[in-house]
């Protein structure tokens, strides 16, 4: 099959990979139909390089119709459409049971004292072949799959693999108070939809902070009171007077470890990955820092007693953190991976209802073949041509 492999920094390549088969009694086979582009297929593609592989397959938003079924997978028959979520969970262990699946207890990668094993994501997750791909292996495929109607549109429904799910989380943890005001850093696919969910649920004022012209306009389409970074000087008092001088009541970081802005620690990341594989590794694993320019910037200009919800990727292990102002300012900080099946059953409604409150139809920018993974992969980085959401067709 043919599928998107990483290579190395920046260096995605279209390759003929071994057809996947059931390996073990809980596996499926699919045959992918649409897969995503995510962010975090970004942090891959640069930062996160000391922890890939060259033959890696990348990805993890598929969806697509079942191929190959394992004795103990009762619940899905060959020919079922279903979209996968982007973590690997067995739906009954105990964290699992609390709704925390991306600390699934059967799955979790021990070895890198990480949480539950995701698709496409680098040796801390697993390095499990990903969905950008011809056909895709499903571990503990009698818990992830979720079956969608065999004859509506894929982008109706390939969102819940990840950026629905991701961007609910994002809002359910911000926690707005009602008749509040949330902020959102970043207007790509998570910041985007976060805003529109948050919206939806009736947040009095949804702000939010990019500097895409693309990414602003779409946001301000659904309602979003937009600031242009590259118009506003000064952020922190523009939130400030949208808000009767106190800042956000709650603030969705959705960029996360590539901010602009980070100087130091872009130069520190580029560093680490010019070492030798094995060296980069160590001090990724270890010394670690990402850009925080985003992060800074929510703690700035969220209200003293608010929240700050983390939805973008943070890898570094010595970040250095303001403690006294987050301390002084009594903020709460929420974040991890989005626990996809947790949310499922908020989300289905929407989709399957009457009409398509959150834009998921139209929410894709691109549809390429898998084939145009290479420049896509380039354009998504450098953010041009209105990128905003790539789905593959395989």
């Amino acid at each position: 099959m043919k599928a998107a492999v990483w290579h190395g920094k920046r260096d995605v390549r279209i390759d003929n990979v071994p057809d996947p088969e059931v390996e073990k009694s809980t596996d499926a086979v699919i045959k992918v139909t649409s897969s995503g582009l995510c962010g975090s297929d970004l942090h891959l593609y640069e930062v996160l390089a000391p922890f890939m592989t060259p033959g890696d397959i990348l990805g993890h938003e598929p969806l697509g119709r079942v191929e190959e079924v394992g004795s103990a997978v009762p619940g899905l028959a060959v020919g079922d459409r279903v979209v996968v979520p982007f973590q690997i969970a067995c739906g009954s262990c105990y964290m699992c049971d609390l709704g925390l699946q991306t600390q699934c207890e059967t799955t979790q990668v021990r070895s890198q004292n990480a949480g539950a094993a995701l698709f496409g994501f680098s040796r801390i997750y697993g390095a499990v072949p990903g969905g950008q791909a011809e056909y895709l292996r499903v571990p503990q495929a009698h818990y992830g799959p979720v079956k969608v109607p065999p004859d509506v549109p894929d982008d109706r429904f390939l969102f819940l693999s990840d950026v629905l799910p991701t961007a609910w989380q994002a809002v359910a943890y911000a926690e707005v108070p009602e008749g509040g005001t949330l902020a959102v850093l970043g207007l790509g696919p998570i910041g985007d939809m976060a805003c529109r969910i948050a919206l939806h649920q009736g947040v009095r004022k949804v702000i939010g902070v990019d500097l895409v012209p693309e990414r602003l306009e779409r946001a301000r389409s659904f309602g979003v009171h937009t600031l242009d970074l590259k118009e506003v000087d000064d952020v922190t008092g523009a939130v400030r007077e949208l808000t009767d001088g106190r800042g956000a009541d709650s603030v969705i970081d959705a960029v996360g470890m590539e901010a602009h802005g980070g100087r130091a620690g872009k130069l520190l990341q580029d560093a680490v990955t010019l070492l030798p594989d094995k060296a980069a590794e160590k001090t990724a694993g270890t010394l670690g820092v990402d850009r925080l320019a985003a992060l800074l910037t929510a703690i700035d200009i969220v209200r003293r007693g608010g929240t700050v919800s983390l939805s973008g990727v943070y890898g570094g292990m010595i970040d250095p953190l303001p403690m006294l102002k987050l301390f002084d300012k009594q903020i709460q900080l929420r974040m991890g991976q989005a626990n996809v099946k947790h949310w499922i059953p908020h989300i289905l409604p929407l989709l399957t209802g009457d009409g398509d409150p959150l834009g998921v139809d139209g929410f894709a920018t691109h549809h390429l073949p898998l084939s145009d993974a290479p420049e896509a992969y380039r354009m998504f980085q450098q953010k041009e041509d209105g990128a905003v959401k790539v789905v593959f067709r395989p």
